[in-house]
C-alpha cells in the first residue's frame, strides 16, 4: 500500500513535465513521422526516397560535413582549453573569466552572432580595415563569412565553449591517485595521457563531440543570417519547404525530411547516452 502511496505521489510530481513533453515534443514528432509515411492515398515510401536522394541528399552530406568539421575541430581546441584552465588554481581569475565567457559564448547563436562577426570580419568589418591596412586582404585570401569555412569559422565560436563545459566536469572528475600511481611506476606525463587519462575520458570525448555535430547539425539562424547560400543546409530547405515555397502538395517532403534528421539525431543522442553509462562506471 505505501509502495502504491508512493508510486502515484511520483507520477503526480512528474505529471506536468510528462504533459509538456507529451504535447510539445512527442505529440508534434509522432505527426510529423505520421505524415512523412501515411497520405490520402494510403502507406508510401517515396517522400523519404526523395529527401535522401538529389538536392536533398547534397543538403544532407553538406550539413553532416559542416558539423563534422566543427564538431572535431572545436572539440580539439575546446579540450585543450578544458586541460589547461584546469591546471589553474580554483581562485585563478583567468579561470573565472574562461568559465563565465563559456556559460555565454555556448548560448549564443543566430542574428546576433552573426552580424558581431560581420562587424569585425565582414567585408566592412573593423578588422578586415585593420588588416587591410597591413596589406592582409581576407577576401582575396577567400576568407570570408559566406563560404564554407567562414561558416566554421563563426560556429566555433559557440562549439568551442560547449566541449570545454563539457569536458570541465570530467577532468576535475579524474583522480589524482591514478596520476599519482602512473608516476611512481615511471610513466611520464605524456605516458599517462596517452595510457590513463585519454583512454578514461574517451567517452567523454567522444559524447561531447557527438553534442557538437547535433548541435551544429540544427543550428539555423546562424548561416541563414550569414549567407544565402546557406540555404542548401537541411534546416533552411526544411523551412524552403514548410514555408509554402513549393508546389502545393509538396509539403510530405518537408516532413520526411524533418523525419531523417529526427533520425539522425536520435542516433546520435542514443549514443551519448550510452557512451555516458560507461563512463559512470570509470568514476564508480
Amino acid at each position: 500500500m505505501k509502495t502504491l502511496t508512493r508510486l502515484s505521489k511520483e507520477a503526480l510530481v512528474a505529471l506536468p513535465m510528462a504533459s509538456l513533453v507529451s504535447v510539445f515534443l512527442l505529440w508534434p514528432a509522432l505527426t510529423v513521422v505520421f505524415k512523412s509515411f501515411v497520405s490520402d492515398s494510403g502507406f508510401r515510401l517515396d517522400s523519404i526516397s526523395r529527401a535522401l536522394s538529389g538536392t536533398y541528399q547534397q543538403s544532407f552530406l553538406l550539413s553532416t560535413q559542416l558539423s563534422m568539421t566543427t564538431a572535431i575541430i572545436g572539440g580539439v581546441i575546446g579540450f585543450y582549453l578544458a586541460v589547461i584552465v584546469d591546471r589553474m588554481k580554483p581562485s585563478s581569475k583567468i579561470r573565472s573569466a574562461t568559465q563565465a565567457w563559456s556559460a555565454v559564448a555556448s548560448q549564443m547563436g543566430g542574428v546576433p552572432l552573426a552580424f558581431a562577426f560581420f562587424a569585425i570580419l565582414g567585408t566592412q568589418g573593423i578588422a578586415t580595415h585593420i588588416l587591410r591596412n597591413f596589406g592582409i586582404d581576407l577576401t582575396e585570401m577567400g576568407l570570408t563569412l559566406s563560404s564554407f569555412w567562414g561558416w566554421v569559422f563563426v560556429y566555433l565560436y559557440f562549439q568551442v565553449p560547449l566541449m570545454f563545459l563539457i569536458v570541465s566536469p570530467a577532468l576535475s572528475a579524474m583522480k589524482p591517485s591514478w596520476k599519482e600511481g602512473a608516476h611512481s611506476l615511471g610513466a611520464s606525463s605524456s605516458n599517462y595521457w596517452l595510457r590513463v587519462a585519454l583512454p578514461i575520458l574517451f567517452p567523454v570525448l567522444i559524447t561531447g563531440a557527438l553534442l557538437l555535430f547535433v548541435n551544429a547539425f540544427s543550428a539555423y539562424a546562424t548561416v541563414y543570417a550569414l549567407s544565402s547560400s546557406g540555404g542548401q543546409l537541411v534546416p533552411l530547405q526544411i523551412r524552403f519547404i514548410l514555408q509554402g515555397n513549393v508546389i502545393t502538395g509538396e509539403e510530405d517532403l518537408g516532413y520526411a525530411l524533418v523525419t531523417v534528421t529526427m533520425g539522425l539525431l536520435a542516433l546520435a543522442m542514443i549514443s551519448i547516452q550510452v557512451l555516458q553509462r560507461r563512463f559512470a562506471r570509470w568514476l564508480a
